[in-house]
């Protein structure tokens, strides 16, 4: 569960939140009541990558396999459209 916390407080306990987010702890960073901001933990992924990436790995396992036949290097790096 994420905690809200001011700007200026995360300002004055930046080292603490920092502590909290070794343990495991996220913080959303609030700015006049609205959220500017989270600090999660970097080996954490998020929800909405973890989503998007299954989303990915559906979609290109529906799609049908497509024989584009044999291609030579110099059709691989042509540069002319």
């Amino acid at each position: 569960m994420e905690k809200a916390v001011s700007a200026a407080d995360a300002n004055r306990r930046f080292s603490l939140l920092l502590r909290g987010v070794r343990e495991g702890h996220s913080y959303v960073i609030t700015s006049h009541g609205k959220p500017v901001a989270r600090i999660v933990p970097a080996d954490k992924p998020s929800a909405v990558a973890m989503n998007a990436r299954a989303t990915l790995l559906d979609r290109l396992e529906a799609q049908p396999v497509m024989d584009a036949g044999r291609w030579t290097r110099d059709e691989l790096y042509d540069d002319d459209p």
